[in-house]
């Protein structure tokens, strides 16, 4: 059923914020949400022009509203911005997804404190200003989501990755607590942990492997997943956008707290 259909039957049209959504998981995930009639709010760094085309494609395809924001959500101060922004255009918020993330890898006396900053600023301390600012608007409706895209590195450590690790761990820590104040309130927070997922930051890893080991992309993305996965090749973003929808649905109205692995059986060893 179309919004239009929804709006004339005086039926609830919601409303997502996907952080981090103009590629990878955070775009497949605002797909599939459009796909299910859900207005979508996308977020990156990309200029406006470039946003405003990425979200008119998507309201054009799946017959839902979308807007875009600009927003580098390491600053507290812009996702106030974001916020209003969202406000501005749909007055309220439904679903919060916080995908947004970025990574550097040395050792951690090697770490740069500038690169440790910037990753707990926008991997973990962006998803608690998010949060803060969408809780008034899921209490006052007695419904919401929040889904927290962590990683298997939520869960399992991996050398030089101690800002990442350290930031996905929080996360999870996080979606724990922000589960149990709301567990009564209609309120569910949850995370998905991926693990080897076909994206640009993994693509970019699996380049910088190639040349440093002389090997073809296909010889590296082979060797960089079987080192940690048993399974044997990438997985797809719509895998966990597939996820989100369930997440999203009556059916998991009592699934809160949980950190769920996508990850071909890396944390299962």
């Amino acid at each position: 059923m179309g919004n239009r259909a929804k709006a004339e039957l005086g039926m609830t049209i919601k409303t997502a914020l996907i952080t981090g959504s103009t590629s990878g998981i955070g775009l497949a995930i605002a797909q599939r949400l459009a796909r299910e009639g859900i207005q979508v709010m996308l977020n990156g760094l990309e200029p406006d022009s470039v946003g405003r085309e990425l979200a008119a494609s998507i309201e054009t395809t799946y017959g839902i509203k979308a807007h875009y924001c600009t927003a580098d959500i390491s600053d507290p101060q812009q996702i106030v911005k974001l916020f209003q922004c969202l406000t501005d255009k749909f007055n309220s918020i439904d679903i919060l997804i916080n995908n947004a993330g970025i990574q550097f890898t040395a050792p951690t006396e090697e770490f740069p404190t500038e690169k440790w900053d910037q990753i707990l600023a926008v991997n973990l301390t962006s998803a608690f200003h998010t949060t803060r600012l969408a809780l008034p608007f899921f209490k006052q409706a007695g419904w919401g989501r929040i889904i927290n895209i962590a990683s298997v590195h939520g869960l399992v450590g991996s050398v030089n990755k101690s800002a990442y690790c350290a930031a996905k761990h929080g996360l999870v820590g996080l979606t724990k607590v922000v589960a149990l104040e709301n567990a009564d309130a209609g309120i569910t927070a949850n995370c998905i942990c991926p693990g080897w997922i076909d994206t640009p930051i993994l693509n970019q890893q699996i380049a910088e492997l190639a040349q440093q080991q002389s090997l073809s992309i296909d010889r590296a993305t082979a060797s960089l997943v079987r080192s940690k996965q048993p399974y044997p090749s990438l997985i797809e973003p719509s895998a966990i956008a597939e996820l989100v929808v369930f997440l999203c649905s009556d059916a998991a109205s009592a699934l809160t707290g949980a950190s769920i692995p996508i990850d071909g059986a890396w944390t299962a060893q």
